[in-house]
């Protein structure tokens, strides 16, 4: 009886520190049996992210945090465990992206963090983790680059932060938009319609000017086209001229009417010079017939007598008329006036 009961208590001891290591080795997140690859992250900051937390691959846990540290450049490197089977050589299904990063974010609403692996081919949508992944890549030294999102506290306190600056500008807006601002707003509006009343007949208006300057371009572009035929018309006949000779027919009499005119001019510019020559010839006579018209005006001199004087016209007129006369009887009696005699 008394062997049974020790057996018993050394059975139940077993049993008990069993369960304590492998409770142990549970809480450590060691896996019994299987190896593991550590790989190194480079953050700027970890967030909530503590050793021990898990390490995800779509959705999977795939190994843990083993350490957490600081590094130069304000940088902070944390080591990351993969456990065998899902590193290469491994199945495809399981294998980590060719161009892995790692994501540490929050993993539940109670402060639980993880570190997601994910692709950078292609980039991340958020620019912020986009930046953040391309500096820590940038910093090289064959590290996984890393980024941390804010977490549930953080998105938290902003939104409160939000929330009361939103009720500030609220209770301000119910400040200033008392009674009298409805009215003014109200006035406003009311304004504002009749604004835009004058506006839409103004833009009527112009709307039918528009028009008409429309129309009258038509118009426009009408006479041009007339035009710019009649042009083609009139050139297609000079160069129907050109072809003929027509055109080089007038341009020879051109040049001879041009040659006949600076003859002309020479001409005309000889006889000036002459003029001037016989300018002292041309006065003395100019100043005589100036004489002898005012004289004849003054009706001095024999000239003068006869323009100013009818008598002369007369007796002229009278003598004219018996030579008439004197003519007229000789026609009709030669006899009386001429004497014929042969012997």
């Amino acid at each position: 009886m008394k062997r049974e009961n020790e057996f018993a208590v050394g059975v139940v001891v077993i049993a008990a520190f069993a369960v304590v290591v492998a409770g142990a080795l549970w809480l450590s997140g060691a896996h019994l049996g299987k190896t593991e690859a550590v790989y190194t992250a480079r953050f700027r900051t970890v967030g909530g992210l503590g050793v021990g937390d898990p390490v995800v691959l779509r959705g999977v846990r795939v190994g843990r945090v083993e350490a957490i540290r600081l590094a130069p450049g304000n940088w902070v490197e944390a080591d990351l465990k993969i456990y065998a089977g899902v590193t290469p050589p491994a199945t495809p299904a399981v294998t980590p992206p060719a161009t892995p990063a790692v994501i540490a974010a929050s993993a539940s609403l109670f402060g639980e963090w993880a570190a997601t692996l994910i692709s950078r081919d292609p980039p991340p949508a958020d620019p912020n983790v986009r930046q953040a992944l391309t500096e820590a890549q940038a910093a090289g030294g064959g590290k996984w680059p890393g980024a941390t999102l804010p977490d549930i506290g953080q998105l938290t306190a902003q939104a409160s932060r939000i929330a009361t600056d939103i009720a500030a500008v609220a209770n301000r807006v119910q400040t200033a938009f008392d009674s009298e601002a409805v009215n003014e707003l109200r006035r406003s509006i009311r304004d504002f319609g009749q604004i835009a009343d004058r506006l839409a007949r103004v833009t009527n208006e112009q709307a039918d000017v528009i028009g008409s300057v429309g129309s009258n371009l038509r118009q426009g572009s009408d006479v041009l086209a007339k035009a710019a035929t009649s042009l083609q018309g009139t050139l297609g006949r000079v160069d129907s001229a050109t072809n003929q000779g027509q055109l080089a027919t007038i341009l020879n009499n051109s040049a001879a009417t041009s040659a006949n005119l600076r003859s002309a001019s020479q001409d005309f510019h000889d006889l000036m010079e002459s003029a001037h020559k016989n300018q002292e010839s041309v006065v003395r006579v100019l100043v005589a017939a100036d004489s002898v018209m005012s004289r004849i005006a003054n009706r001095s001199g024999t000239l003068g007598l006869l323009v100013s004087d009818s008598t002369l016209y007369k007796e002229t007129t009278l003598t004219m008329i018996q030579l008439r006369q004197l003519l007229s009887d000789i026609q009709a009696n030669p006899r009386k006036y001429f004497t014929f005699s042969v012997f």
